[in-house]
């Protein structure tokens, strides 16, 4: 059996770059993207003249004032001029989309070698901008003004799910206090602090409520922060030092308005993953870890139950039985997700991909999840209108 048989695809991660999130203050959105693709370069030991291609994923939608940064990456090396360069947005699912781009590039033949960079500055800009820009991405709140912004939008969907299922408090504090334990061995991670499931669970004068049902403890955090991948066809990815393969790359859009779909049912990404994981030809149960998007902890919830992981409404189980726990049956976010980890638009799908590959190649360091072989991962921009699963395999 070829390679392309096994595998089912050509292309393949030869390089990664990651930067810690967080406030960055010393940083400018330049030396973030510049940073990264140098890293990831090194990482993948090829120059920069030998990219082909580069796409570039960003929000912004206001919270930058340069809005035009696909050549940003140029800025490394005279040898990238004349390359072509696209940004590329669907909200928070931007960089899976730029990622997507590059597939389709290697896939069509056009590149060999593309270069893929997530990036967002979002601390420097006040609170209002940064909820207006965000609510963009919604359809019935984009222009209104909003005291909640995005946690407002989720805590209606926190709210949907506990009147058809049940209460939500306990689940959602396992969860968050599941990610914040493993944020504390993660190096990228903007909050490494073991808060504790009490902590979650209660409301304090630290972790209020901010809308609805969700605490502070239930969102995730405002920062900045980039990572970057190298993508590469087989032929030229086997004469590279690591290489991980897409067995499967899915996107599922769903309608933006929710009024017209069931957002508790999360039916986008349980089509993108059902797709995905049949692309692949696996089931979840063969895989050994998943990064999924937990902007806010009832999205993970939700998450599970799409995914397949437990059936709808029993998501509390798979946390009180501790089977996305780093030890249990299939560990979800050991990155500590974006609830720890932090949460740069532009930068997240590929920070997902980057991490997951690290895994896979062993190199993941304190989050390493041990004897990783498959690792699954789920994007989503808005809430779950772009979906996104990629499933990561290493060959070498």
């Amino acid at each position: 059996m070829s390679l392309r048989d096994r595998f089912g695809t050509d292309v393949l991660i030869t390089g990664c770059g990651h930067t810690p999130f967080g406030k960055l203050a010393d940083e400018t959105l330049e030396s973030l993207v510049v940073s990264v693709a140098r890293e990831a370069l090194d990482n993948a030991g090829i120059e920069p003249g030998q990219v082909d291609e580069i796409y570039f994923g960003q929000f912004n939608s206001g919270m930058h004032p340069l809005g035009f940064a696909s050549s940003l990456a140029l800025q490394l090396s005279d040898d990238l001029a004349g390359v072509p360069a696209t940004r590329v947005e669907n909200a928070c699912g931007s960089v899976s989309a730029a990622v997507q781009q590059g597939i389709r590039a290697l896939l069509a033949g056009t590149a060999r070698t593309v270069l893929v960079i997530g990036a967002e500055k979002m601390t420097h800009a006040g609170p209002d901008v940064v909820g207006a820009a965000l609510l963009g991405a919604d359809y019935e709140s984009a222009g209104k003004e909003s005291t909640t912004g995005f946690a407002g939008l989720f805590a209606r969907v926190a709210d949907a799910y506990a009147d058809r299922y049940g209460p939500v408090a306990d689940p959602l504090a396992h969860i968050a206090a599941k990610n914040h334990r493993n944020g504390v061995a993660n190096p990228y991670a903007q909050l490494r602090k073991d808060l504790g499931f009490d902590f979650c669970r209660q409301e304090s004068e630290k972790n209020p409520f901010v809308a609805g049902p969700l605490k502070r403890t239930d969102c995730s955090l405002v920062s900045d922060g980039a990572a970057a991948v190298v993508l590469a066809d087989m032929s030229t990815a086997l004469s590279m030092r690591r290489a991980v393969a897409f067995r499967a790359n899915a996107h599922v859009q769903d309608f933006l308005p929710m009024s017209k779909r069931d957002i508790v049912a999360m039916e986008g990404c349980a089509l993108a993953w059902k797709q995905a994981l049949g692309e692949a030809r696996l089931g979840l149960d063969d895989l050994s870890l998943v990064e999924t998007h937990d902007c806010f902890t009832i999205a993970e919830l939700m998450e599970y139950e799409a995914m397949g992981l437990a059936k709808p409404g029993c998501g509390a189980r798979v946390v009180a039985e501790g089977i996305t726990d780093k030890t249990g049956r299939l560990p979800v976010n050991p990155s500590g997700g974006l609830k720890a980890k932090g949460h740069p638009i532009g930068a997240t799908g590929v920070s997902m991909h980057a991490l997951c590959a690290m895994q896979l190649t062993g190199e993941a360091g304190g989050i390493q999840v041990p004897d990783a072989t498959l690792a699954g991962l789920f994007n989503m921009g808005g809430a779950a209108v772009a979906n996104y699963v990629s499933i990561l395999e290493r060959i070498k």
